[in-house]
């Protein structure tokens, strides 16, 4: 049964598939990595990779201490392994009398290659497969290391070489559906991914191309052919946007998408093969792992674990398994290729000695590696003198009649042994995840928050309900003794009052008695009545006077009880008051809870942007941005690259804008809390980015209060985010008018000469040039000192401040060229007049495009006006208007600059006198 799959090794290309690539490989370079030993292939041993010697303290006590977050690689040779094929049913007839050309020592892992009956060579390898070896250990031996180092974050190729007809694509492609012991490395591979990775935070995707007379084309997508190939020149990366990319969710989807691939790659029937392959076949799997990490812990010589780590964070790495089936070398003579096959040939060979080339280059250590040779070449840079961990298979036939073939092939596996890789880990901070994080963390706490504000809401109520019913119940109770205690008085005084005048009645009688009596019985000496009635009035009167004292103590205990019943009521107000107080307290905290939620709301945004930044930063291979919260094609501190990313927050500075509202927001930038004022003022700066909240954001005052802060604010932050909310707030005409009328441009003109971080004055240089494209406001920016603002900025040196200044100068400058044709200016330039036009020369060539090209087109625009020429050529700004006329990249510069020169009789003069043509 083993013999029968060996001998049809290349006839199963139904059965056989392949992917093809999408993204970019990692990190390969032109100038590889110093080797760490130079190998020869006749010792094994001497190939090791070496050990890294532990002389320092401390030493990482994780195995992924050697992760490519500072930069760092590990040296890892390329791996090479040879597997002989068994003799097929035509070489069992043809070589009978013939021994092998080949004896294999695999317990040695040494190959003997004959060259006659008593003379041969030895060659080592790194394994050594015979005929019998099974498919299960070729995976094992070849492939599972560089699967598992792609599982752990490092990019990984598998490949197979050798002459056509000697199983390459059975080792690699086979699918076993009939017997699952022929799967080959493809297939077991994917099962080893699937098996490791989690479903819910990793992913798996797979490309499947195949490399035909040096045009790349999509296997999955026969119609995507001729893809192109993208590096990016700065690191090196190698993408192909174009090429289909398929998410894999399970085994059987990809033996699928593989057995697609394999009904359009491209065979023919040779004479050493009935299904020969005509193209090279990549498949390319990425793989994205996300997990949680933080700094490695350190230990001692000791063992000792070292207090340096710090929490865990979110990561992910991202890798890619890259497994090759080149098509075999032939030689025409043997294989009987002609017409078109013959041209296939030529191509497939072509391929396969510049893959040679630069691996004999990459071996011997030379200064130069053609990679750019072939698409072949420059497709697998990764895999030789790269950063990936590689696996070759080299593929050999037992037959005498091909031992120039084989010769070949072993000598191509022995050179590819010298070569030496750096292997890197791509690790990245999942800003994703962590934003999600703590976007769940958010809704969290306002879930809580509006808990407890209602709980505490409820809890005052209750309150307040409680002492209310305890107050009026104070009050009736009072109110009814004191009713009470008041008519009981008053009955008790009427009674005394009713008493004392009936007995005066009566004492009134008595007298007027004894008086008649007196009269009827004059000298008959002393009456004892009167004597006895008077000691009894004595007496009634003492008795009144006592019972007059009694009712007035009575009426003191009346007056002392309402004194006490008032205190009572006055402890009552006293519990009203502090309830009041306490609910003044939470009304207060309420508030800060509401300003921690907007600071809380606007850190989110802010994070969400900057992980979109981020991630368009690690695609794209761009370079960052100070603060990219603002949006405008004028905008000094917009990158082109954030333009989806800033198009995407729009959602979420709306939802913002409507759950706090924008005078709230403005108020926050009053905050005495420095960081509330910071946040606040990032809102601000974030909204004005829009055009649409630009109009609610000056009718509701922002302008006035970012001038404010420009004025009386010293921290940096808070001043350059401020300018940058200015400088968007300044692409709008209207808003350019206010600003100046509200002095805009002395408080500009003087933060730029205040600060010194270059994002504060780019941001300063972006809101002036945005002013300076006004055609009203020459004069004002001229007499307020924008000019002179502008031009004191360049001492910073920073190219994106340059940029903003070159943009400037270049709106100012075309303005005046406007209103020098139109006819309302006949003076001289005022940049003229401010002394810009030494800086312009200077720095009319400078590297940097955008500064060069904004300097041109002003040097232009200042041209078209005859008054300038004089100082112009004085300057020696001629010679750089020749420069443009005839080096510029742009072609509508060059022509300006050309019509410039042809329409100005003072110009025209001067090249004539310097014979100069134009």
């Amino acid at each position: 049964m083993f013999e029968n799959h060996w001998h049809n090794f290349e006839t199963t290309r139904a059965s056989s598939p392949k992917n093809g690539a999408h993204g970019g490989s990692s990190g390969m370079k032109v100038d590889r990595p110093v080797q760490v030993a130079n190998i020869k292939s006749s010792s094994f041993k001497s190939r090791l990779t070496p050990s890294h010697s532990s002389g320092s303290a401390l030493r990482r006590s994780s195995p992924a201490s050697f992760a490519s977050k500072d930069g760092d690689g590990v040296p890892g040779r390329v791996r090479v392994a040879v597997r002989l094929r068994p003799r097929n049913a035509e070489e069992l007839a043809a070589d009978a009398d013939f021994a092998d050309c080949v004896e294999l020592q695999p317990e040695l892992k040494r190959l003997k290659l004959r060259k006659n009956n008593w003379d041969s060579d030895t060659y080592e390898f790194d394994e050594v497969l015979t005929e019998f070896a099974s498919q299960k250990r070729v995976y094992e031996v070849v492939a599972k290391p560089v699967v598992e180092s792609v599982l752990d974050g490092y990019n990984g190729t598998v490949m197979a070489y050798g002459q056509t007809g000697t199983g390459k694509t059975f080792t690699l492609g086979r699918l076993g559906e009939q017997d699952t012991a022929d799967r080959g490395i493809m297939v077991r591979s994917m099962e080893d991914i699937l098996a490791e990775i989690s479903p819910e935070t990793d992913s798996v995707s797979v490309s499947y191309l195949q490399l035909y007379m040096e045009a790349l084309q999509d296997l999955l997508n026969p119609a995507n052919d001729n893809i192109p190939i993208v590096e990016d020149p700065k690191i090196g990366d190698v993408s192909l946007p174009r090429a289909t990319l398929v998410e894999i969710r399970d085994q059987q989807s990809f033996v699928e998408l593989l057995r697609i691939g394999e009904t359009h790659r491209i065979a023919a029937n040779t004479k050493l093969n009935t299904e020969s392959s005509r193209s090279h076949a990549i498949l390319m799997v990425h793989v994205k792992r996300s997990f949680m990490g933080g700094d490695n812990i350190y230990s001692n010589e000791n063992g000792d674990i070292s207090h340096l780590a710090k929490p865990l964070k979110p990561l992910v790495r991202k890798s890619k398994l890259v497994v090759v089936d080149l098509a075999g070398s032939e030689r025409i003579h043997k294989s009987g290729s002609e017409g078109h096959m013959l041209e296939e040939a030529k191509s497939i060979n072509l391929s396969l000695s510049a893959l040679g080339k630069c691996i004999n280059a990459l071996a011997e250590n030379s200064a130069h590696v053609p990679i750019r040779d072939s698409k072949l070449t420059r497709l697998l840079r990764d895999s030789f003198g790269g950063t990936a961990r590689t696996s070759l298979i080299v593929t050999i036939g037992p037959s005498p009649r091909h031992r120039g073939e084989t010769t070949s092939t072993i000598l191509f596996g022995q050179r590819a042994m010298k070569v030496e890789n750096m292997l890197k880990i791509k690790e990245e901070f999942d800003y994703k995840s962590l934003s999600r994080r703590l976007e769940v963390q958010l809704d969290k706490l306002i879930a809580e928050n509006e808990r407890q504000q209602k709980a505490f809401e409820d809890e005052v109520e209750r309150i307040n309900i409680e002492a209310e019913n305890r107050v009026s119940e104070v009050e009736r109770s009072f109110a009814d003794a004191l009713e009470k205690e008041r008519l009981k008085c008053q009955m008790d005084y009427m009674e005394s009052v009713k008493q004392l005048e009936e007995k005066l009645v009566l004492n009134q009688q008595q007298r007027d008695f004894d008086v008649f009596t007196d009269s009827n019985c004059i000298g008959q000496g002393p009456g004892l009545s009167a004597a006895e009635e008077l000691v009894e009035l004595k007496k009634l009167l003492e008795k009144e006077i006592k019972l007059r004292k009694v009712a007035e103590e009575e009426v003191k205990i009346c007056k002392r009880q309402q004194g006490q019943d008032r205190q009572s009521e006055a402890g009552g107000s006293v519990e009203v008051l502090k309830l009041h107080k306490i609910l003044e307290n939470e009304a207060h905290q309420k508030k800060k809870l509401e300003e921690e939620i907007i600071i809380l709301r606007s850190q989110l945004l802010q994070l969400t942007f900057e992980a979109d930044q981020m991630k368009r930063y690690l695609d794209g291979g761009g370079s960052g941005n100070a603060y990219t919260g603002l949006d405008s094609s004028m905008s000094p501190f917009r990158h082109p690259q954030l333009k989806d990313a800033v198009n995407g927050q729009k959602a979420s500075i709306a939802t913002l804008f409507e759950q706090v509202g924008l005078q709230k927001i403005l108020a926050l930038l009053e905050s005495d809390d420095a960081n509330v004022r910071i946040h606040a003022v990032k809102v601000v700066a974030n909204l004005a980015a829009e055009e649409a909240n630009q109009k609610k954001i000056v009718e509701a005052g922002g302008l006035t209060s970012l001038l404010v802060l420009l004025r009386s604010f010293e921290d940096e932050t808070v001043r350059r985010v401020a300018a940058g909310a200015i400088a968007n707030l300044a692409m709008n005409e209207a808003n350019q008018e206010l600003i100046m009328a509200e002095g805009g441009i002395s408080l500009l003109s003087m933060t730029a000469a205040d600060a010194e971080d270059p994002q504060t004055l780019r941001m300063v240089a972006g809101a002036i040039a945005n002013l300076c494209g006004n055609d009203k406001l020459r004069m004002k920016l001229k007499s307020e000192g924008g000019i002179k603002a502008l031009l004191g900025i360049v001492r910073c040196g920073h190219p994106d401040v340059l940029s903003q200044v070159a943009r400037g100068i270049a709106n100012f400058a075309k303005c005046e060229s406007r209103a020098s044709t139109q006819g309302t200016n006949s003076s001289r330039s005022l940049l003229i007049e401010d002394g810009a036009l030494p800086w312009i020369v200077q720095n009319a060539n400078d590297e940097a495009a955008p500064i060069r090209r904004h300097i041109e087109l002003a040097l232009c625009h200042l041209a078209q006006h005859e008054v300038n020429a004089k100082d112009m050529i004085s300057g020696g700004a001629l010679w750089e208007l020749v420069r443009i006329s005839r080096d510029c990249s742009r072609e509508d510069i060059r022509s300006l600059a050309r019509r410039t020169l042809i329409s100005s009789p003072t110009f025209r003069s001067e090249l004539r006198r310097l014979r100069i043509e134009y």
